[in-house]
């Protein structure tokens, strides 16, 4: 019997306290930090968001890990993919939750393993530092060549040999953020071998790519001038493709964005704020997110959509975050639908889609329980699914 997806939920393991967090933001902080001091900044702004079942919980109990586990099993979710984080030279964050999974074995649940291959500034995790200190990158993203290459695949292998770990077609997935910004194709060459000569049938690439970007002029992106509003879904997953990635994980929110309330809200929001210092609140409807978010290829066999069930970044970034407003456990439903039927063309292996997030609280970004919901946007997840 054909399966309707492979619902996989990214995973984030910034709720226990860290050393250099201690250092960077205060003696505690955690991503609970910013979830418990967020404020309303409209009327019906859905702000502070508070957990239900699991509480302000923190990851280093393997009691709320065995609980979230057993949360997202009943609603059909095949597993999670933790944000992993290696900054080169052996550097790692946020590590301690997942390596305690690993070795304990516990919870028996699915998972595998996100890069979050980015820098972190003073901003990444708290707005309110860097406008009093200024601007610094705290922990830079280095790429180091083959011996680093080498050595950060040496730390997951372990994981990629688990019997949790999550394959498509035999091999261990590996998710890359920023797929465009590390050494490709060196280190996907590096990392392939490395498998095969340690027993496995190689790994499962996949990019986290946008199918649409603003350019300037010269057609780069992340211009400081925005010119120009590519929809470009083909070229650029052909492009994460080309240099060696099995697969794209999509991404459509800048397109949603914009065909939603169209350029000039892009425009006149950077003018705004870059210019004059002015932060317009930016608010979109999320079911009018949901559609514009997706393109035709998404429909491709190596292409795997993204479901986001709500967004919200303020705690974070206050009045410069972009804001989804309207998402209901009914908006999620349909949209789940409609990435279903998008999907029921293809080989139940390749039906995977991502889940963006089982636990960004602090993006509004989660499918945990809170008081105002409780479990219905797992259970509209499970009801379909099941």
């Amino acid at each position: 019997m054909s399966i309707k997806a492979r619902v996989i939920a990214f995973y984030l393991p910034q709720f226990h306290p860290i050393p250099e967090n201690d250092e960077w933001w205060g003696k505690g902080f955690t991503e609970w930090t910013n979830v418990g001091k967020a404020k309303p900044l409209f009327r019906g702004h859905d702000q502070p968001r508070v957990p239900g079942d699991l509480g302000y919980y923190d990851l280093r109990n393997p009691e709320v890990r065995e609980e979230q586990a057993k949360l997202a099993k009943d609603a059909g979710i095949e597993g999670f993919a933790y944000w992993h984080y290696w900054f080169g030279n052996g550097k790692r964050l946020l590590e301690r939750p997942f390596n305690e999974v690993l070795k304990s074995g516990k919870p028996d649940y699915p998972f595998c393993l996100a890069w979050a291959n980015h820098s972190w500034s003073n901003s990444t995790w708290n707005k309110d530092i860097s406008k009093k200190t200024g601007s610094c990158t705290l922990m830079e993203q280095l790429y180091l060549g083959v011996a680093d290459y080498t050595a950060h695949f040496y730390a997951v292998l372990d994981a990629f040999k688990d019997k949790r770990y999550i394959k498509v077609d035999e091999k261990p997935i590996f998710i890359i953020l920023n797929p465009l910004d590390l050494g490709i194709p060196e280190f996907i060459a590096v990392w392939r071998n490395l498998a095969k000569i340690n027993g496995l049938k190689g790994i499962h690439f996949i990019g986290l790519t946008h199918n649409a970007t603003l350019r300037n002029q010269n057609g780069n992106a992340k211009s400081k001038i925005l010119l120009k509003f590519k929809n470009d879904a083909a070229e650029r997953y052909k492009k994460t493709l080309d240099i060696g990635f099995d697969s794209v994980c999509s991404n459509g929110m800048v397109r949603a964005e914009i065909l939603s309330k169209g350029l000039f809200n892009k425009y006149l929001k950077f003018f705004l704020s870059n210019l004059l210092n002015y932060q317009k609140l930016d608010i979109y409807d999320q079911k009018k997110i949901n559609k514009f978010y997706y393109t035709e290829e998404d429909k491709w066999e190596n292409v795997y959509p993204t479901l986001i069930p709500r967004w919200d970044r303020s705690p974070r970034a206050g009045k410069k975050a972009c804001i989804y407003v309207n998402s209901s456990p009914k908006v999620f439903k349909n949209n789940i639908e409609n990435v279903i039927s998008m999907i029921k063309d293809k080989e139940d292996e390749h039906k995977l889609v991502f889940l963006a997030s089982w636990n960004e609280w602090a993006e509004g970004n989660y499918i945990e329980p809170d008081l105002k919901y409780g479990k219905e946007f797992l259970n509209v997840l499970k009801d379909i699914l099941k």
